[in-house]
């Protein structure tokens, strides 16, 4: 099972399509609106515990079912980024809450493999556009919660941007030291 897992970590991992609209900046705060391709995903929820551990839990379930844990045997490969839906409380943490998204990879998306995973669901899920903005590091909650802080300044009160969730994404294998790459997404109404 390691191996299966290792394998889909250290590929090259294919992105999630997407358009930049435009860029901007404003208090050293860099951003991009974008817009993503729909398309068919396999989501895990969980409740009940904190951001950085139902993420790893999450992640691991993904990535099992991706590198072959699912009906057909598929080791699919990797699509970067994986995309954690968040909703933040009155005081800005994060709700013990969690959806993580990750795109199915192109040549699967006609017809998904079933996961063999029940907490795993595949979903069509619609273009979307978004604010987003980008930091390094091994990403924790509070980076998250920082840099969405620091997002929803930057691009102001004229843009109209969904308030009760929010993205957080990653794009990097664990084992990546250097040269990570971070998102947070805000989603236009």
């Amino acid at each position: 099972m390691f191996g299966m897992i290792r394998n889909s970590l250290f590929g090259s991992a294919e992105l999630w399509p997407c358009q930049v609209l435009s860029k901007g900046e404003k208090d050293e705060v860099a951003y991009e609106e974008r817009t993503y391709e729909g398309g068919k995903f396999a989501t895990v929820e969980l409740t009940g515990k904190p951001f950085d551990e139902a993420l790893r839990e999450a992640v691991l379930k993904l990535l099992k079912y991706v590198g072959g844990s699912n009906d057909q045997g598929a080791g699919m490969g990797m699509m970067a980024p994986v995309c954690t839906t968040v909703f933040p409380a009155e005081d800005g943490s994060l709700q013990h809450k969690v959806k993580v998204l990750l795109r199915i990879p192109s040549q699967f998306q006609a017809n998904p493999p079933s996961p063999t995973d029940e907490s795993i669901r595949i979903e069509e899920r619609e273009e979307m556009a978004v604010y987003s903005t980008q930091f390094g590091g091994y990403a924790k909650e509070v980076d998250y919660v920082q840099y969405a802080a620091k997002l929803t300044s930057a691009i102001g009160n004229e843009k109209i941007y969904h308030k009760d969730f929010y993205f957080c994404n990653g794009y990097d294998p664990p084992m990546k030291p250097y040269g990570r790459r971070n998102e947070v997404w805000l989603l236009k109404k």
